[in-house]
């Protein structure tokens, strides 16, 4: 056990990955606070941040890979669980728990549905979400259609855990060559859904402005379904493999170059306008070379000074709390914006800047006076 102690501990953190993940969480809080002044999807601001799911799966890939591959000869299954558990559900729980609070406060316009959901119902949605039980359409407690009506981005979250639950059971014995197989299998996969190929006919018409995106994944449908498995499969798989082989880059100030490439991808507006073959092209080529660079480049590169060193660590420490616990604001901004669309300018400015300070206080005080505590408690009694 202190030799396994130790050699966990041996290994250090990618520091500007840790960043990167920071960057791409404060883009998803500004693109889903201008979302509700977009009018549609083609005319969204920070048009691309959705994409921002895609680059986090390949962080993922690449970080278990990198942190366990090496390590099966001393780890079980069941402690490789237990260890990702540990780091993820802690604050799935406080993202359930921040969701509820805040559920009845976004009853109005937007979300009518509110006002007759019998309290036993809530209470079961939240359970499930603490739980990571995805909700089906009959516990649609909002009227969005989301696994977790208290808590929206879970649905990402559910993708991640099955994404360890596959890698502990099949892909960690799997050679470099039938896993680079698998990338371009799912890549194929990934064309199908930005290119609206539709080979499989899952694909609905029903997604309308959508098509040509990749944006879905989050309901319990045959299409949104498919849409997560694919949104999953390739950027994770990818940041496994690039993990795996050892490729890495190395560029000077590689933390600020990665980040602009970045906040560049996420802000490029609708390629062509909406629903149209070359922003399927873009997106395809952001999730299936962008991303793999850019994390190629952050794992490659090294922090130069004590002001880079810093912001990486805490918008690092930051970006998971403040992606899992955030979007509960969202729903009471949205409410509010469509049921004061005659507000001035002003009023919409202070409520979206609000909806940022409470998200980064939120995210700052879970991290602190929760997550970390818990997460040392559960180290302690359970690992």
């Amino acid at each position: 056990m202190k030799a396994k102690t130790a050699y966990l501990a041996s290994k250090p953190r990618y520091e500007i990955l840790d960043g990167l993940r920071g960057v791409a969480s404060l883009m998803v809080v500004f693109f889903h606070i201008l979302e509700v002044y977009s009018g549609g999807q083609a005319h969204q601001t920070i048009n691309h941040g959705y994409l921002a799911v895609d680059f986090f799966f390949v962080l993922s890939g690449f970080v278990v890979g990198y942190a366990y591959d090496d390590r099966w000869d001393r780890m079980t299954v069941w402690s490789f669980f237990k260890r990702r558990l540990v780091r993820l559900h802690p604050m799935v729980v406080m993202g359930s728990v921040v969701g509820l609070c805040f559920y009845y406060i976004g009853q109005g316009e937007a979300f009518p549905l509110i006002g007759n959901v019998p309290g036993w119902k809530v209470m079961l949605a939240f359970l499930m979400g603490c739980l990571m039980i995805p909700c089906g359409p009959r516990m649609d407690i909002r009227g969005w259609g989301e696994t977790n009506s208290l808590n929206g981005p879970n649905w990402s979250l559910t993708w991640e855990y099955l994404a360890n639950i596959v890698y502990a059971f099949v892909l960690r014995k799997l050679p470099v060559f039938l896993l680079a197989v698998l990338v371009c299998l799912a890549g194929f996969c990934t064309l199908d859904l930005c290119l609206n190929l539709n080979v499989f006919g899952l694909l609905t018409e029903s997604r309308d402005s959508l098509m040509y995106t990749p944006i879905g994944g989050w309901s319990l449908t045959p299409e949104q379904m498919y849409i997560g498995l694919t949104r999953l499969s390739y950027p994770f798989l990818a940041g496994l493999l690039l993990s795996r082989i050892g490729k890495r880059i190395t560029l000077r100030g590689g933390f600020w170059w990665c980040s602009l490439i970045l906040v560049a991808v996420f802000s490029v507006p609708c390629v062509g306008g909406g629903g149209n073959v070359p922003n399927g092209v873009y997106n395809a080529a952001c999730i299936m070379i962008v991303f793999p660079l850019v994390v190629a480049i952050g794992a490659g590169s090294q922090i130069t000074g004590q002001k880079g060193n810093r912001v990486c660590q805490v918008i690092g420490e930051l970006s998971y709390p403040l992606y899992i616990t955030h979007y509960p604001l969202i729903y009471v901004q949205t409410n509010w914006v469509l049921s004061h669309q005659d507000a001035p300018l002003f009023a919409h400015v202070v409520v979206a800047a609000g909806v940022v300070v409470m998200s980064l206080f939120i995210a700052w005080a879970s991290l602190k006076l929760y997550d970390i505590p818990v997460r040392e408690w559960l180290k302690k009694k359970w690992l």
